[in-house]
């Protein structure tokens, strides 16, 4: 096994910067998820530690060595695509085989890693069949034992469920999880989905795209476990990113004493978390946001202090279990839930939320970090 360690990697395609002063570790055994929307940089930072893309500045090290002109083959890692990446004219024994063939390794261990790593993944029964005679599922678990049965000191995952159906996934994410506390290999795994990074992910790394032309000065927006980037948001980018439905984001003053926050012709004290930010800010335009969560009805909750928030009703998802509501308040949309299974308000109905006041988060207009 081995850390992973980026030292102010950068990565650019001629004048266009694409990754930059990307600075964080990977620890020895960790399962990591690089999440963020398309185009944010995540698949080319995964290709980088793979040695499929050159790294342009910066130092990239596995273990205890700079990997930056180390061939892909030398690197000890084992990659699963999103496209399975099978040989279609070998079956499954020789496509998990087929890594410890190029090696020149024994006939007799290739069968015993081979047959080990078929049955932790159940495919003991389908080793003679090729890959179109098998399920998304089971093609999935194919392109898992090739990566296994090499005993790399580090996974690679390229978005590796995103082929695959809704119920699927979510076996497939479990399955992913439990093999990799099973091994205890160090794991970066790339996905655009952030229930899959909360759901799998150690820590997660929120990246940003972050091109020439922007003022930010990296792409990372935060590293951190999935309840550090949930409850405490470094950003506006992070706190829209991380939940679903995602943060409600709202302009907001500061009174005068920094002791409360006007709100949509409201006024609420400022929570005891941003008491001093809010000081060193008081009489200024911030940010607000509060999740859907902390936004319900008088009924159904029993919060010590709330902000009523009056509105009219532009949709109503029903979950089942819940039911999401979007309701309107001047020229603002908002996110609440209902919890009730009774009679739910209609489009264009007239409803009277109440926001729970220690639930904000309160971020720099400028700079849209949280307040500290």
């Amino acid at each position: 096994m081995a850390s992973i360690r980026f030292d102010k990697i950068g990565k650019s395609y001629g004048d266009t910067e694409v990754i930059k002063n990307l600075d964080f570790t990977v620890n020895d055994g960790e399962f990591m998820v690089f999440v963020g929307p398309s185009g944010c940089g995540k698949s080319t930072v995964l290709r980088m530690i793979a040695g499929l893309e050159t790294i342009t500045s910066g130092e990239l090290w596995i273990g205890d060595r700079v990997v930056n002109d180390v061939h892909p083959k030398d690197r000890d890692i084992a990659m699963v695509f999103q496209s399975y990446a099978l040989y279609p004219h070998m079956n499954v024994f020789d496509n998990i085989a087929f890594g410890l063939k190029i090696r020149k390794l024994p006939n007799a261990e290739i069968q015993q890693r081979v047959k080990g790593v078929a049955d932790m993944l159940g495919l003991d029964k389908f080793l003679d069949r090729k890959p179109k005679a098998l399920s998304g599922g089971q093609r999935q678990r194919v392109a898992l034992g090739r990566a296994i049965v090499r005993n790399p000191s580090v996974f690679l995952f390229d978005e590796p469920l995103s082929n695959l159906d809704a119920e699927l996934r979510v076996q497939m994410r479990a399955e992913i999880s439990n093999l990799q506390r099973r091994l205890n290999t160090t794991t970066v795994y790339v996905t655009h989905d952030q229930v899959e990074a909360m759901t799998m992910g150690q820590r997660i790394a929120v990246l940003r795209a972050c091109d020439s032309a922007s003022s930010l000065d990296t792409n990372l927006m935060q590293c951190g476990s999935p309840m550090d980037l949930y409850d405490r948001p470094d950003n506006v980018f992070v706190a829209r990113f991380i939940g679903t439905p995602h943060m409600n984001i709202l302009p907001a003053r500061l009174s005068d004493d920094g002791t409360e926050v006007e709100l949509l012709g409201g006024r609420m004290p400022v929570s005891a978390q941003f008491k001093e930010g809010a000081l060193a800010m008081r009489g200024r335009d911030v940010i607000l946001g509060i999740r859907p969560e902390h936004i319900g009805a008088a009924h159904e909750i029993d919060w010590a202090q709330t902000q009523t928030l009056q509105g009219q009703v532009e949709m109503v998802e029903l979950l089942g279990h819940e039911a999401i509501l979007h309701f309107k308040v001047g020229e603002h949309v908002l996110t609440g839930r209902l919890h009730s299974h009774g009679s739910l308000p209609a489009v264009g109905d007239t409803v009277s939320m109440q926001l729970k006041c220690d639930a904000i988060h309160l971020f720099d207009k400028v700079t849209e970090l949280r307040l500290r």
